[in-house]
């Protein structure tokens, strides 16, 4: 196959390097193109045209992610897409709509479906293990904030962050979201606020059968990068995420034995390798597409909900935002 990859950011770097390994021939782009030439030179690949290619992968920045989508559809090749498939719900349907009318195959990446330890929880949850489930908690810490100038474009953290809560909720569980209210504080820098965003996040989301989901989330777990899931049911409770390296610590003197997860792409490196394999089987016509933009546009409802509460102090329903 010959994969296209447009945007060598810090992911798109991660992706190059894993499509070297995957890909008959891989040709890169980038804005700056002596950036392209350098990683090219280093991996053994070719800077070109991206879309003149078998299959490609989109990691530029998000602004830019519908249209690339909708111009992969009109040139029916298959194509990756990091999260999220736009920045809005208007510009997500038009993406949607691209690919109903085209038939193209269209992947958006939410890494954590392809993590080992969620799809065993949602294997155990499916094969009766844990019994009926009552609550589910999440969590998703990241060490250090992002750049100031990221946070205005960044949609809010339950667009950018929490949006992979959101879509790992419903994979893992195969319910929907009734209701979400959700909070926000900051304690940290002055520009999440001046951007009219937070850093710090709690949420309390009811599943259309009833479940309890509790969600928390940071940019400032200075410990290291935590991510993790609690399910809860009648006959067991499993934990993903729960491991050597979860920068977390217990009063009785439980902790992790090696060195704390330093950010995302180090906790879920095999997944991104497996989804991107995922992708490209996909591509081939050997396997439906994994992740599709009508999951992407499910979660992004969800983060649409919780920002809608957190801004206007109540409980959101969710046809609320999906009418």
């Amino acid at each position: 196959m010959r994969v296209g990859l447009l945007g060598l950011g810090r992911i798109g770097l991660f992706h190059a390097t894993t499509l070297s390994t995957l890909a008959d021939e891989l040709v890169v782009s980038d804005a700056d193109r002596s950036r392209a030439e350098k990683v090219a030179e280093r991996i053994g690949a070719r800077v070109g045209d991206p879309f003149d290619a078998d299959a490609v992968v989109i990691a530029t920045p998000t602004s830019t992610h519908a249209e690339l989508l909708i111009r992969a559809c009109e040139l029916r090749v298959p194509v990756f897409c990091e999260k999220p498939a736009a920045p809005g719900v208007a510009e997500t349907l038009r993406v949607a709509d691209a690919v109903a009318r085209t038939g193209t195959v269209a992947h958006i990446g939410f890494q954590r479906r392809f993590d080992a330890g969620y799809a065993a929880a949602r294997a155990a949850l499916r094969d009766g293990e844990l019994g009926t489930l009552h609550r589910v908690h999440m969590l998703t810490g990241d060490p250090c904030p992002p750049a100031p100038d990221y946070i205005p474009l960044s949609g809010g953290i339950y667009r950018d962050c929490h949006i992979h809560d959101f879509d790992i909720l419903r994979w893992v569980t195969g319910r929907e979201v009734d209701t979400v209210y959700a909070i926000g504080a900051n304690r940290g820098e002055a520009f999440f606020a001046e951007a009219g965003d937070v850093d710090t996040s709690a949420a309390l989301l009811t599943m259309d059968d009833g479940t309890l989901v509790t969600l928390q989330g940071s940019r400032y777990n200075g410990a290291g990068y935590d991510v993790r899931m609690e399910l809860a049911g009648t006959r067991a409770t499993w934990a993903v995420g729960l491991g050597d390296r979860t920068p977390l610590r217990s009063a009785e003197g439980f902790g992790p034995d090696g060195k704390p997860w330093p950010d995302f792409q180090a906790r879920f490196e095999d997944a991104y390798v497996a989804e991107m394999s995922a992708f490209l089987a996909a591509a081939r016509g050997e396997r439906e597409s994994p992740c599709t933009v009508a999951d992407a546009l499910a979660a992004l409802h969800i983060a649409e909900a919780a920002e809608l509460s957190r801004h206007e102090g109540r409980p959101v329903r969710l046809p609320e935002v999906t009418a």
